[in-house]
């Protein structure tokens, strides 16, 4: 099964303190689409660490990779991670469909782009743990000791943690998540979202979020579309996650059918089948379709 390489642009900082960057994956199989069948969309961010978990096939000089080590790859490790297992399962190529944002407008705008035109920014410091004094200005007449903060950027265990909240309530899902990266707040080291939000004023949570973003790599996932229909120019998001599981998803009954399908004509088992790449499994029954219609023509 071909693999994929690739340098993650933040990076896991080993037992040793060394950073382990080199990626390398493989495509999805059967098994994975039968778990993204399976799965609620609330289950998203588990979801990346089961299936990344089990595609990374080596990380630096790490293997195998457990789903202990992904949940601690930061966010923009993550998201790196899923756009390479998109291209090593379908290419490079992505074709997608956006709305016009305008009332007068709202038409379907398809964009095509490459996974590598998307622009990916390393982290010059890889921590794992940084220092920052909120400014004077927004921690007001507390000494520059009382506005010392130590912190840590959000990974995938964060996610896991804060997903089921940010429907909810998306400011006390954003006061966990920094109570879980934030480890000092001046003397205080007993942090958690109470503390965040005692402690912290919305304007200096805000500058430490800025911070967090400055030295944090980054996977630029907004563009700029342009609408055919209307003429205007408007930024959208990429939602990686939603279009990622909603390409890769397939119905847990056309699964089973394809299984169905290869297992009587080649005789295969289940496990044979559900371990090919879905690229693979498709050539096959493409290769049956022919050969059954060339046998039926020749009667």
């Amino acid at each position: 099964m071909d693999t994929l390489a690739g340098l993650l642009p933040g990076g896991y900082v080993d037992n040793c303190g060394e950073v382990q960057r080199e990626i390398e994956l493989r495509p999805l199989t059967g098994r994975e689409e039968e778990l993204l069948a399976t799965s609620r969309p609330r289950e998203s961010a588990s979801l990346v660490t089961v299936l990344l978990s089990r595609c990374i096939q080596r990380l630096g000089a790490i293997r195998p990779v457990s789903e202990a080590l992904v949940r601690n790859l930061l966010v923009a490790d993550r998201q790196y991670l899923l756009l390479k297992l998109r291209e090593a399962t379908f290419g490079e190529q992505i074709r997608a469909n956006v709305f016009c944002p305008w009332p007068e407008c709202g038409q379907r705008v398809t964009i095509n782009f490459s996974v590598k035109d998307i622009p990916i920014r390393e982290s010059e410091d890889k921590g794992p743990v940084y220092m920052m004094t909120l400014s004077p200005e927004i921690a007001g007449v507390f000494g520059a000791d009382e506005r010392q903060i130590t912190f840590r950027l959000p990974n995938g265990e964060d996610q896991e943690s804060i997903s089921p909240l940010l429907a909810e309530n998306e400011a006390l899902a954003l006061a966990r998540l920094f109570g879980r990266c934030i480890q000092r707040i001046g003397r205080l080291t007993n942090i958690d979202e109470e503390a965040v939000i005692s402690q912290l004023s919305p304007a200096a949570r805000l500058e430490i979020e800025q911070q967090m973003e400055r030295i944090a790599p980054k996977v630029e996932l907004t563009m700029d579309i342009n609408c055919h229909e209307c003429g205007r120019v408007f930024v959208a998001p990429f939602d990686l996650h939603r279009f990622f599981f909603g390409e890769m998803r397939t119905s847990g009954d056309l699964l089973y059918r394809e299984v169905h399908y290869l297992a009587y004509h080649y005789h295969w088992s289940e496990r044979e089948i559900l371990e090919m790449t879905r690229d693979k499994r498709r050539r096959y029954i493409d290769v049956l379709a022919d050969e059954i219609e060339r046998l039926n023509n020749a009667v």
